[in-house]
């Protein structure tokens, strides 16, 4: 800067530009590669504006008034949509296509690919036919003297399935505050804990039972159901007396502890039988047998006969 003084005051002034060139200078090699990425850009700008225009208008090349879907990441852009999460909570399952199913008619479906047994769709069909006739209700009539009442209380709330199976005039709320002589037993249980047989337990008419579909599985035999206080009676009069029960269990389960032991009493024998053989063959073959040659003489005249295998040398007296 420079000062100029006027009177006693200064003031300062703008000195005059530089002589000098203005701009940078540039090689040819990088005015070119500018001049290239320049045409680069423009072209896809061009290319971009082309495709916008032939998307977003209809046939009166006019602009669509939905949102313009875009495949770069316009914001506009439609997302898709999320798959559902499976729940971890619900397990296992498997996906069954049910345009394949067929409809047998047997409590269950199955595939079309796959073939149905006819046999056991019988079973299940006649297992369902025999728990539907246990399962009608006799009629109700409108005179509540011909009713039939509960032996224990008297109330015409009675149990048609325990009437018409068993015989049994008993509500519902008696059968439930009596379990120790209205509970139902599996035959499992009348079978180990009354002795009573298979045949005894299927005549339906000496012992009346129930039907029910098996817990296990649909296509298994129906589970039978007993009604304690008949399932008592039928085997005191069998055995005689709960105490002559009582010895006979006793007796069988007696019985039966000896045929264990003794099955393991015998198989501990045939064990040690069989270790005794073992070591013994052991021992047997673990011994040598001399593999003798023919008979030599030495050079004094004797004969001996020499183990191939061993070694051990025998004398022999020739007569």
């Amino acid at each position: 800067m420079v000062e100029f003084e006027v009177g006693s005051s200064t003031r300062l002034s703008t000195p005059p530009p530089r002589a000098g060139p203005s701009n940078l200078e540039l090689t040819p090699e990088q005015i070119k590669r500018i001049e290239i990425n320049r045409l680069r850009a423009k072209a896809k700008q061009r290319e971009r504006e082309q495709s916008i225009t032939a998307s977003s208008t209809n046939a009166n090349n006019k602009r669509p008034l939905e949102v313009i879907p875009a495949s770069s990441g316009s914001p506009t852009a439609p997302k898709a949509e999320a798959k559902l999460r499976r729940d971890s909570r619900l397990g296992k399952y498997f996906e069954y296509d049910l345009s394949k199913m067929v409809n047998s008619k047997g409590g269950f479906l199955v595939e079309d690919d796959k073939e149905v047994d006819e046999q056991l769709l019988a079973k299940e069909k006649e297992r369902e036919r025999q728990r539907a006739q246990q399962a009608s209700e006799p009629p109700v009539f409108l005179n509540k003297n011909l009713n039939p009442k509960c032996k224990e209380c008297g109330s015409m709330d009675v149990d048609q399935q325990f009437k018409k199976i068993f015989g049994c005039l008993v509500c519902n709320t008696c059968k439930n505050e009596k379990p120790e002589k209205y509970s139902l037993l599996t035959k499992t249980e009348c079978k180990e804990d009354y002795l009573l047989t298979d045949p005894e337990l299927r005549d339906q008419e000496l012992m009346p039972h129930m039907l029910k579909a098996n817990p296990h599985k649909s296509t298994f035999a129906n589970m039978m159901l007993f009604l304690r206080y008949q399932v008592e009676d039928f085997a005191w009069k069998k055995w005689g007396s709960p105490e002559a029960l009582d010895a006979e269990y006793e007796r069988r389960v007696t019985e039966k502890r000896k045929k264990r032991n003794k099955k393991f009493e015998e198989g501990l024998r045939e064990l040690r039988r069989r270790t005794r053989e073992t070591v013994w063959q052991r021992r047997k073959d673990a011994e040598h047998k001399h593999v003798f040659g023919q008979v030599e003489r030495d050079a004094d005249g004797n004969s001996k006969q020499i183990c191939h295998e061993c070694g051990f040398t025998i004398d022999i007296e020739e007569l």
